[in-house]
């Protein structure tokens, strides 16, 4: 019984691996990456580059370098932990939204008015579009400002070279603080929004890709983590994060330190003094401070976070005794 548990496993892990490419809701989905191709041509094409554009997309430095395979593992590792630790748990966004109806309903009854099923969802994907980016935005800042929560998010900054899959090198912590934030959005949002529809939208309905989502994603996500310098005009880059703005906040250098920490929009960045436009910026280098080359190994990126939150704990301690 204990060995079929472990191959049922291990399949949905291949399976979730497998999503990655095969799921529109995945940011590496085979669609967008051939959009993120085409887009990447346009880049190469305006430098007027006069290599090889598959030579230049397809560096091997970035792609079969040490900090790639890094990435690699961290997917297959965060598959498993997905299957084991988020996946028997996404039911609580239902839950969430079921407990949010019924409390709409006990405060103040049934809705004096009611959206039809187009507004429902038109007006649903909007607000899930702001509020689910602002709550990202806001999350995003505290893994920088935290230092409890800066030991796991660094994990994915200590990438040295960027591909699409460094989007999913994030420590198995950082992951279910996302989960979770996640859930708690899509719960209240789809339970505020069941309440005004009174119900007319099947829950299911709700857990679709949504539009921008899609736009997001097919326009050139999958760019942010690349070498392609793909840019905004500035006044849209003022509203969306542009791939080369994301690519600044990966920066090593102190002056881009916690900017352009936003999903989507940049409006979060401009409200909270932390945005960077392209046009400031020409030149960056990937990755941390180089004394922290712990995070250069697979494991070292699982295991490290917690080595060090255990001897700041350690060190504070010794402090707190000596005085």
């Amino acid at each position: 019984m204990e060995l079929n548990t472990f191959f049922n496993t291990l399949s949905e892990a291949i399976e979730v691996s497998l999503s990655y490419l095969t799921s529109p809701n995945r940011r590496t989905y085979f669609v967008y990456l051939l959009s993120s191709f085409i887009l990447a041509y346009y880049v190469y094409y305006k430098s007027k580059n006069k290599g090889d554009f598959l030579k230049f997309l397809f560096p091997k430095n970035i792609w079969l370098g040490k900090s790639a395979f890094v990435d690699y593992a961290m997917v297959m590792f965060n598959s498993v932990f997905k299957v084991l630790f988020i996946g028997p748990y996404l039911i609580l966004g239902l839950y969430i939204a079921f407990y949010t109806n019924e409390f709409l309903l006990e405060k103040f009854g049934y809705a004096t008015f009611n959206l039809n099923k187009t507004e429902t969802i038109i007006y649903y994907t909007i607000t899930l579009t702001i509020v689910g980016d602002f709550f990202t935005y806001l999350t995003h800042l505290l893994m920088h400002k935290v230092p409890f929560l800066w030991e796991f998010h660094k994990v994915h900054h200590s990438a040295t070279e960027l591909n699409p899959f460094t989007q999913y090198r994030i420590h198995p912590i950082e992951l279910l603080i996302n989960n979770a934030k996640s859930l708690l959005v899509f719960g209240v949002l789809t339970g505020i929004f069941d309440y005004l529809s009174n119900h007319q939208i099947n829950k299911l309905v709700f857990l679709g890709v949504n539009v921008f989502g899609f736009l997001f994603m097919f326009l050139g996500a999958n760019l942010r983590h690349s070498h392609i310098k793909l840019t905004y005009p500035s006044f849209i880059e003022k509203l969306l994060i542009s791939p080369f703005q994301h690519q600044i906040h990966h920066s090593n250098s102190p002056e881009h330190f916690d900017k352009n920490m936003g999903s989507k929009l940049a409006i979060w960045d401009w409200m909270f003094g932390t945005l960077i436009l392209s046009k400031s910026t020409k030149k960056i280098e990937f990755g941390i401070e180089d004394k922290h080359n712990e995070f250069t190994s697979f494991l070292g990126n699982i295991v490290s976070p917690f080595i060090n939150i255990f001897n700041s704990i350690k060190k504070y301690l010794l402090f707190l005794s000596s005085h």
